[in-house]
């Protein structure tokens, strides 16, 4: 069974950065497509960025040039680095892997089989 373990989350200024880091154990990391997701209070879970098993990207624009997904496969980790982060980036952030799917789309959540516990993000202003 895979296993999904974020952390790297906490309160920071608008303004300022944090990495977010999720570790999986239990399956063959370098085969996975992994994402970022957030949901903030009210609202439904949103796609935030996508790194395929091969190292292509993708991100929402509201981060475009602000996060960067990027991933270690000798240490079974994607990271999201976030820099200038607003208060609109307020949310709990969840990491979701599935074996690659190079004919499917990173950005919808229904095509992930693993999720981690999420991890909370709060940008003050």
């Amino acid at each position: 069974q895979v296993q999904l373990v974020e952390s790297g989350g906490g309160l920071v200024q608008t303004g300022g950065s944090l990495r977010l880091s999720c570790a999986a154990s239990g399956g063959t990391f370098s085969s996975y497509d992994m994402g970022w997701f957030r949901q903030a209070p009210g609202k439904e879970r949103e796609f935030v960025a996508g790194i395929r098993w091969i190292g292509s990207t993708y991100y929402i624009d509201s981060v475009k040039g602000r996060f960067t997904i990027s991933r270690e496969n000798d240490k079974s980790t994607v990271y999201l680095q976030m820099n200038s982060l607003k208060p609109e980036d307020t949310a709990v952030y969840y990491c979701a892997g599935r074996g690659a799917r190079p004919d499917y789309v990173l950005y919808n959540a229904g095509g992930y089989a693993y999720w981690g516990q999420g991890t909370q993000v709060t940008v003050s202003s």
